[in-house]
């Protein structure tokens, strides 16, 4: 396998009976992206997680983690990868100190305590470190968990639904601090219902439906070539007719959408032949939920190569 290939999965899948969890899944992440794994509830990214962890064996298919085989080479496979669960689990008997220490043992990792010191300070649990874990609240618990993953300094970091149910501080301390980490090499896969949180930091994004993936290409690409921008224009009267403008539930504001800045100035120059009163204009990005919802709702396939 080329060195420059984080995680390689190669005609994955799994079937629970006459379910297809996962549908002949090809996927190549490179050492370094910042890569989002997207998809409706039940779609498989959770079972992909886990095969791509080893936890779920596949019914077919292969996947390498950093070269290695996660069946045939599992302990060193699983030593490139650290996993962030969606669940909340912990192990109450001991501190957060503790459990990292303990963490670091399941891989081998010794004299880690300078890194395990930074990692509390990052993800703002140093006050917290000498408190049991069954003392903490749900968001703390998700930073320790975060913090588990990190604790051997794995190279391919995946996080499944990092921030659901937690604050917004939380998810700005996180956000920094993985940035941090992908700046410095690692790759990073996250999974995440928050699309806007995909939308500002991965580089690349895949969307599964049914086991499938149906869209596969850059961020820069999926917003530019799938979805729109869209005008909103508050106005003084009603629009006239004939112009593609949708009201909205306030009555006074109406939006359309357009792909090129050119469409703007015409379709103001009609609003004001027609004599309506421009208040406001607002102009609203791309947006990847459009692009989610659209392809949800098709049977396209968009991958790229």
């Amino acid at each position: 396998m080329a060195a420059s290939v984080a995680i390689r999965v190669h005609g994955v899948s799994k079937h629970f009976g006459a379910l297809k969890a996962l549908d002949e899944i090809n996927l190549e992440i490179p050492q370094g992206e910042f890569f989002g794994l997207l998809g409706p509830n039940g779609a498989g990214k959770t079972t992909l997680i886990s095969t791509l962890a080893g936890l779920t064996r596949p019914t077919a298919g292969k996947i390498s983690v950093m070269g290695y085989d996660v069946q045939t080479d599992y302990r060193q496979a699983r030593r490139q990868l650290g996993v962030v669960p969606q669940e909340l689990v912990f192990d109450p008997f001991f501190t957060v100190r503790e459990t990292l220490k303990i963490q670091s043992g399941y891989f081998g990792v010794k004299h880690n305590d300078a890194w395990i010191e930074e990692i509390l300070e990052n993800l703002d649990l140093t006050s917290k470190a000498n408190a049991n874990t069954r003392t903490l609240s749900g968001g703390m618990k998700r930073r320790v968990l975060i913090a588990q993953a990190l604790v051997h300094r794995p190279p391919v970091i995946v996080l499944d639904e990092p921030t659901a149910g937690v604050d917004v501080e939380l998810r700005q301390t996180l956000w920094r601090f993985i940035r941090r980490l992908n700046s410095d090499g690692h790759t990073i896969v996250l999974t995440t219902h928050y699309l806007e949180e995909a939308e500002s930091l991965c580089t690349r994004v895949a969307m599964l439906k049914a086991g499938q993936i149906v869209l596969l290409d850059s961020m820069d690409n999926v917003l530019r070539q799938v979805s729109s921008h869209t005008l909103r224009v508050k106005l003084d009267g009603a629009p006239p007719a004939g112009l593609a403008l949708t009201g909205e539930s306030s009555g006074a504001w109406y939006a359309m959408p357009f792909r090129q800045f050119d469409e703007i100035e015409p379709l103001l120059a009609r609003l004001r032949e027609a004599g309506c009163v421009v208040r406001e204009v607002e102009i609203g990005k791309p947006a990847l939920e459009d692009v989610f919802i659209r392809v949800m709702q098709s049977g396209d396939v968009a991958v790229s190569a």
